[in-house]
């Protein structure tokens, strides 16, 4: 797999199974191996996913998916490893998460995973989300490794028609 940067959507697509609507990472900016990942996510008011009830009237993205976005940008730094293609990360756990601020349409969303810790069959990452250089939501994320039969998915060859 070519991780020429920046990667665009189709690369992201060929390492995550995510798809419209779910995929959260329009860009990946910046990538060094175990150690940490930047991506980009462009806020569009035509998200399905923004909150009209959000606070000051104007809407704006749930801090749960900013958090999957973090997820997602991590899991395409530890997937982009060609012996981790056959497994599957799983988000086992979210620590000391804060939401400081919204993220609104006509944002760009910088995603940011840092690894703290990266073992055989487990790791753990901080997460930043940012908005002109501000933090809108930090924490911690544990994932552990399943293989791809195990949980029903297969990553390589996937063909998104069929569904996920």
């Amino acid at each position: 797999m070519d991780l020429t940067l920046p990667l665009d959507h189709a690369a992201i697509e060929r390492v995550l199974p995510h798809r419209y609507p779910f995929l959260l990472v329009d860009r990946i900016i910046e990538f060094e191996v175990d150690k940490r990942i930047v991506g980009i996510k462009n806020v569009s008011f035509n998200d399905p996913y923004l909150s009209h009830a959000a606070a000051g009237g104007a809407p704006a993205l749930p801090p749960t998916i900013l958090t999957e976005g973090i997820a997602q940008v991590g899991a395409i730094m530890i997937l982009a490893k060609p012996e981790n293609r056959q497994r599957v990360p799983l988000l086992t756990g979210i620590q000391r998460v804060r939401y400081r601020r919204a993220a609104r349409s006509g944002d760009v969303v910088v995603f940011e995973a840092v690894v703290v810790r990266l073992r055989r069959r487990m790791g753990v990452f901080k997460g930043f989300a940012r908005v002109d250089n501000k933090i809108v939501v930090e924490g911690t994320m544990t994932f552990a490794f399943a293989a791809a039969e195990a949980t029903g998915s297969t990553l390589e060859g996937a063909d998104p028609s069929e569904g996920f």
